[in-house]
């Protein structure tokens, strides 16, 4: 056997996984062969959306299922034994896998990321790869897992028989949380960006702590009530029995799967606690309350609870004269983890102080790059009342007659102390427009305003843009704040990806967190968005990729300017801990206001990122601020800009067309128009450079909207990038019926070719040469692939015809080019000589002179 003749997948099944066997290795349940781990970035450029290859490991070795050990990268023998290894080690970076190898089938190059001075890369023979145990003892030194820690960090995933299993992320989060729990440690953070699945994580390290009997009363806390509801019938379902809500009320709840479930309940009418439960899950609200008779935990004993969680712990979990913070510290003794999606908090507090540095990170920028999260499109809309700010004109009044004070009133004013309603009847009809003209109306859309009472006039104001539909389905446009209850009803209808309305939903604050609103595909922000966090949030409700209904992406509608976030450097950046105490200060932030990073004085009021619990203050913030909003009609508004963004593959912002965008990437893989004729002329399948081209980002279907359905790629390519006149497909058909090329051949060769020139001519097809489209209409009813191949005399005659045939096609543009580029080499000749001879001539009579 020669081995370089064998292809990739020879070399793994003949010698990588007979040496891994005789290490071993059980190839059931240790390893797996062609493992993607990513799903491939979601690629959006006008109306085409595609994704990105898949990330896919050649061999991931298992200790045990969840817990990988090592990741091989297998090349042919042409490659040498190391040609793999820093694909093998990015990722390994990426999977936080240790061990990591490359073969060729000769053997294997051993790199040991554990390894932190001496010989960290070694060659090895087949049939010396290291066997489990010797991996896994090294795995433990590495993690600094004692002996004892083994049958917690070995206890099994949940394994519900369905074929879920973890994404490579919450595995890793899993592994991690559990080894810093095997370890001895009690305060644990895990940052995992909105739609990541952080419930599903919390369960898995639940379920491994709590079947390995590490933990056997475990607490759950939320701020949703529909958290903690949706928890319990979804993620936390396999729990049965022995899970309940600390809650007095219980109500049918509908899961995932349609089936409805009561909620099984540990608080009776008298407000006593059944200790009988093992897993709880509670609202922070239900549990605790500033008077003493309210802190329904006082009922338990300090130590009953060994393990809480705490999701969405950004939200005041931390802050130490915080309700919830008064749960965390009377159960003190128990483990403690916090799930956020946005660590970073305020000068005041950081959640990092109380959890710890976090033991895994997950960021929504990694989220979108592996395809698990979608990526957005951003519309920013410029009104010029914003831009300009508003200062009323003399003796102006508002709607009751009172004068409007003269200032200037910026976008920070509007519709918080002064509401110019035409402003919010032109953002309406801009959501409202984008709709229509998406041509579905439809598209479950978010619209984030500065408070309930501006979600009520912008739930008018969309009712009057779309009244067409409103009159159809009354509930099309619904108003969801927390004093809202006929619209908190509703959000049940409205994260359902079945449920038609409502659609268009306007809130202030209730939607930013914790709601897994699948299908949103439209996210409009009509007010200001002062913190990262709340950004972050806001930004996570589109985050969700839902394939059946095909929403891999949505849209931004920014009115307010708060996607200048995007160019923050801390979007999306690792956690930072902003209070830094010295040696001798103390662990708690102090109570007085630090001053900032880079010296400038701290705002002496707070911002939107804090949460106010004790309001001593004016309802506007201060003793001179005005206690009403203040009404103002008949003001003008208009847009005075906008412009459309989107995700590069690099995750950059760019405005740049999408013709602009082909245009670059096409001069940039040919060089000159010869160039792109000398590879298409010599290519005897034109699709593969269609295919090539893909590989580039350059999509000619999409630039095909944009120009016109009627030309074929040649023409698209000539057109976009070298500014060459189109032809139609028809045209080009046409030109080649009228040359008779097909006169050598039979009747029925020549019925078959025509009918190969007319599916180019209506369809475009471009792997005409392919034997496989005589499989279908209207070759199906002419003969059979094979007989009307033989009217060609071989598979070669038929795929030389068909090359003939596309040749014919493009003849007369190769022709030209060529010609053009003699006329112009030609000319570029004399005028060079010309240049010459002037040189010459100047240089002759500057030496007479």
């Amino acid at each position: 056997m020669n081995k370089k003749e064998l292809s990739e997948r020879d070399i793994c099944t003949k010698f990588i996984t007979p040496s891994l066997r005789q290490a071993g290795w059980d190839e059931m349940t240790q390893l797996r062969e062609e493992v993607s781990f990513t799903k491939g970035r979601i690629i959006v450029r006008g109306k085409l959306v595609t994704r990105g290859k898949a990330k896919r490991a050649d061999y991931i070795l298992y200790y045990k299922p969840n817990i990988p050990l090592a990741v091989i990268e297998a090349k042919d023998n042409h490659c040498s034994v190391g040609d793999g290894m820093q694909q093998a080690l990015q990722y390994a970076e990426t999977l936080q896998i240790p061990f990591v190898f490359s073969s060729n089938g000769d053997g294997f190059v051993f790199h040991d990321r554990t390894v932190t001075g001496g010989t960290i890369e070694r060659n090895l023979q087949l049939h010396e790869f290291p066997p489990p145990s010797e991996l896994w003892v090294r795995y433990r030194e590495w993690k600094g897992l004692p002996p004892e820690a083994e049958p917690v960090v070995l206890q099994d995933y949940f394994n519900d028989g369905s074929g879920k299993e973890p994404r490579y992320y919450q595995a890793s989060a899993v592994n991690a949380a559990t080894e810093a729990i095997a370890k001895g440690q009690n305060r644990l953070l895990l940052v995992m960006a909105t739609g990541t699945g952080k419930t599903y994580t919390a369960f898995q390290i639940i379920w491994r702590l709590w079947k390995a009997g590490r933990k056997k009363r475990i607490l759950f806390l939320a701020d949703r009530n529909v958290l903690v509801d949706q928890t319990m019938v979804n993620d936390f379902r396999p729990f049965g029995s022995a899970m309940a809500k600390l809650s007095t009320g219980s109500k049918v709840i509908d899961r995932d799967d349609g089936t409805s479930v009561e909620l099984p309940t540990a608080i009776d009418k008298k407000r006593r606690i059944d200790t009988s439960y093992e897993v709880y899950l509670a609202l922070y609200q239900a549990i605790t309350g500033p008077e003493d008779r309210e802190k329904l935990f006082h009922e338990l004993s300090p130590d009953f609870f060994d393990l809480i969680v705490v999701d969405e712990c950004h939200r005041g979990s931390a802050a130490e004269d915080s309700a919830w913070r008064e749960i965390l510290e009377y159960f003190s003794s128990a483990t403690q983890i916090g799930m956020t999606a946005t660590p970073k908090e305020t000068k005041y507090v950081s959640n990092i102080d109380y959890f710890g540095k976090p033991v895994y990170s997950y960021s929504l920028k990694q989220g979108i790059h592996d395809g698990f999260l979608a990526p957005y499109k951003v519309i920013k809309v410029h009104i010029d009342r914003d831009i300009e700010g508003y200062r009323p004109e003399p003796g102006k009044v508002d709607r009751e007659g009172k004068e409007v004070e003269d200032r200037i009133y910026n976008p920070k004013d509007f519709d918080r102390t002064i509401v110019l309603d035409d402003r919010t009847k032109l953002v309406a009809r801009k959501v409202s427009d984008f709709l229509k003209e998406s041509e579905d109306r439809f598209q479950k859309t978010i619209v984030f305003c500065v408070d309930t009472e501006h979600a009520a006039r912008m739930r008018q104001a969309l009712i009057n843009e779309n009244s067409d539909l409103v009159a159809q389905y009354p509930r099309y446009v619904m108003r969801i704040t927390g004093n809202d209850q006929e619209g908190v009803d509703q959000l049940d209808s409205f994260t359902d990806p079945e449920a038609k309305v409502p659609v268009l939903v306007t809130t202030s604050r209730l939607l930013t967190t914790g709601i897994d609103a699948q299908t949103c595909r439209i996210i409009a922000i009509d007010r200001e968005v002062g913190s990262m966090t709340e950004f972050k949030q806001i930004v996570g409700r589109g985050t969700r990729v839902h394939e059946d209904t095909k929403k891999f992406y949505f849209n931004l509608i920014d009115f307010r300017k708060a996607t200048n976030h995007f160019a923050d450097p801390d979007f999306d950046g690792d956690p930072v801990q902003i209070y830094q105490p010295g040696p001798d200060d103390p662990v708690t932030p102090p109570d007085d206001v630090p001053p900032s990073d880079d010296g400038e004085p701290i705002p002496p009021m707070p911002g939107d990122d804090e949460v106010i619990v004790d309001d001593a203050l004016p309802p506007w913030g201060g003793p001179d601020a005005p206690s009403r909003k203040i009404y103002v009609d008949n003001v003008a508004v208009k847009i005075v800009a906008q412009r459309v963004e989107y995700l590069d593959e690099y995750g950059k912002l760019v405005t740049e067309s999408l013709r602009d965008f082909t245009k670059t990437r096409l001069k940039s893989h040919f060089a000159s128009l010869d160039d792109f004729l000398t590879r298409w002329r010599s290519a005897e399948r034109k699709q593969a450079i269609i295919d090539e081209l893909e590989q580039k980002s350059v999509y000619l279907e999409a630039l095909a909207q944009d120009v016109g359905s009627d030309f074929d790629a040649f023409d698209l390519i000539c057109h976009i990038a070298y500014d060459q006149p189109p032809l139609t497909r028809r045209e080009r058909a046409n030109k080649v019926r009228k040359k008779d090329v097909f006169t050598k051949y039979g009747p029925q060769a020549r019925a078959v070719l025509e009918a190969l020139l007319q599916k180019y001519q209506d369809e475009g097809v471009t792997n005409l040469d392919d034997p496989r489209i005589l499989q279908i209409k209207p070759f199906d009813a002419m003969g059979t692939p094979l007989q009307l191949i033989k009217q060609f005399g071989s598979r070669a005659g038929f795929e030389r015809a068909v090359r003939e045939l596309q040749s014919a096609l493009y003849e007369g543009e190769a022709q030209l080019s060529t010609a053009q580029t003699a006329r112009a080499r030609l000319l570029e000749a004399v005028l060079h000589e010309a240049l010459e001879n002037r040189l010459a001539v100047d240089a002759r009579a500057t030496v007479s002179d």
